[in-house]
């Protein structure tokens, strides 16, 4: 954490626009695996081990379905709306596993922009090296909205 500056907030919901798109591709790494089965202490084989996969209808380990909802999450907070947003509702399926070291395009799409709820929804589908869908439904974003209150200058520095 960088204390004494000054962080960047994401764009508040009247800045979003109903089709705006974003796309990102993400390589599953061994170290993302490894840091998500070492927080959740998670440990599915048939997320690492390669001989009880290989007996499965999976044929080798796959990436947990919540390591996927982390690159839609992460990606909100880097982009789209940015810093400061919160994930309040998602629908999502994953109609094809996705495997260790392969390469998603994840695509996000502003399908709601909801000014009174302070609220944007967005479409969320992602294809795997063989532009198969793996993931694909709705996230509803409420982008950063900062109070304007007497306390709120002695928080500049976060």
């Amino acid at each position: 954490m960088l204390l004494g500056k000054k962080r960047r907030i994401g764009r508040k919901v009247d800045e979003i626009s109903s089709g705006e798109k974003l796309k990102l591709t993400e390589k599953i790494e061994d170290k993302d695996l490894l840091l998500y089965l070492g927080l959740t202490n998670d440990a599915n084989p048939l997320y690492v081990q390669h001989d009880y996969a290989s007996r499965t209808s999976f044929e080798r380990p796959i990436v947990p379905t919540i390591m996927l909802n982390g690159i839609i999450t992460s990606a909100i907070s880097k982009y789209l709306p940015g810093p400061g947003s919160h994930v309040i509702e998602q629908h999502l399926s994953y109609p094809k596993q996705v495997y260790h070291y392969e390469t998603i395009e994840v695509l996000f799409a502003v399908i709601r922009v909801e000014l009174e709820q302070n609220a944007v929804t967005l479409k969320v589908e992602a294809i795997d090296e063989a532009e198969d869908t793996v993931i694909t439904g709705t996230v509803v974003v409420m982008p950063p909205k900062m109070e304007d209150n007497l306390t709120s200058h002695a928080m500049e520095n976060f």
